[in-house]
């Protein structure tokens, strides 16, 4: 009895554990199906692959499990410290020069294009200034300040001029500068010039009057008044007038075209586009590590906190869980779990074998003890 409740119970709990997968596909007798096929697991695979997606995405990828795992400290500056390398390795530490990154962006002849945009921001500022003068006065664009500026100015430069003229000629280069004009003048006047000549004296004595003469003037303060009156109400016009109009006067196409070749000789596009960024940019890379790439990795975790659960939603974890269950092979899944549980399965159709055995045992006892009463 013994042997046979030991065999009764190991079979048993075999077939049972057999039964969780095996048949794989309900069996059939000419219509009727035989009971407990398919398997177990087999029959409810739908509602198992259903349960497990659900478990999966209620109890263990949570989005508070991926923040946990993916938004904490250590992954933010792990991320950081990633992102500073990769900027090292391919771009401060990269031999490619401005050129070399701009034809892999499929951008050519970036010198013609960016001379070109320069001359056209110099044109531009030109249009702007002739539009801006349009209509006003040298005296409107003029600042306030400049205007009192220049009024003292005037009567200080006329005080100069007036000063420098007299020391002029006051001085044995201003007297020889008079004889010279005196003779020329007498010259070019022929038998008038002589007579003239022949009434006034020699012409040694003639230098000195007329030199004393021309430093009495120049010194003379209604000179100096005449003179300033006259370079005031010059400057007064000059005021009055029409800045376009004052302009038109000049051919100033020379002078923008100066400007732009200035303007292109300091930019030194060519030289800017041939160098690599490191040349160009020597502490760049210290300045990412302190101010970019910590403002993109902020970024990064805080939209990763934000649309962490809208993300999962778009995954949809248990469709895929459910949808990868529904397509393993059976007998691949049996392997896994079988695999898994292979000792537990054993332990316990050697626990149904023990269990039968020991029932064998106490029916044995029982019918023994019976037959000797």
């Amino acid at each position: 009895m013994a042997l046979i409740g030991a065999l009764i119970g190991g079979v048993t709990n075999l077939i049972a554990i057999k039964m969780l997968f095996r048949p794989y596909k309900p069996l059939y007798i000419g219509s009727w199906r035989l009971p407990f096929t398919p398997g177990v697991i087999p029959k409810r695979r739908d509602e198992l692959a259903s349960q497990l997606g659900s478990t999966i995405v209620e109890h263990l990828l949570t989005p508070e499990s991926f923040r946990k795992r993916f938004l904490n400290a250590e992954m933010h500056q792990k991320t950081e410290n990633w992102i500073q390398r990769q900027l090292q390795k391919y771009v401060f530490n990269s031999p490619n020069s401005f050129n070399d990154w701009l034809a892999s962006a499929g951008q050519e002849n970036m010198q013609a294009k960016a001379e070109a945009k320069l001359d056209e921001l110099v044109d531009l500022q030109y249009a702007s200034i002739r539009k801006r003068i349009a209509g006003k006065t040298v005296g409107d664009l003029m600042p306030d300040n400049w205007k009192q500026e220049t009024d003292q100015k005037i009567w200080r430069s006329v005080k100069y001029a007036v000063d420098r003229g007299s020391d002029y000629f006051s001085s044995v280069e201003g007297r020889r500068a008079i004889k010279v004009l005196l003779d020329e003048f007498f010259a070019t006047r022929g038998r008038f010039g002589n007579m003239l000549h022949s009434l006034l004296g020699e012409s040694t004595s003639l230098v000195d009057r007329i030199q004393s003469e021309i430093i009495k003037f120049l010194n003379s303060p209604k000179t100096f008044e005449l003179l300033a009156s006259l370079v005031y109400e010059e400057w007064e016009k000059l005021q009055e007038r029409e800045a376009d109009k004052l302009l038109s006067e000049f051919d100033l196409e020379p002078a923008v075209d100066s400007i732009k070749e200035y303007v292109r000789e300091k930019a030194d596009i060519p030289g800017r586009l041939n160098a690599t960024l490191a040349e160009t940019w020597p502490r760049g890379l210290e300045w990412t590590g302190e101010n970019f790439t910590p403002l993109v990795t902020d970024f990064i975790f805080q939209q990763g906190e934000l649309k962490m659960e809208e993300t999962m939603q778009k995954i949809n974890i248990e469709g895929m869980v459910k949808e990868q269950v529904d397509s393993l092979p059976l007998s691949r899944m049996e392997e896994l779990v079988l695999g898994i549980s292979r000792k537990e399965f054993k332990m316990i159709t050697v626990l149904g074998a023990f269990l039968g055995g020991l029932i064998g045992i106490i029916q044995g006892l029982l019918v023994t003890a019976l037959n000797l009463m």
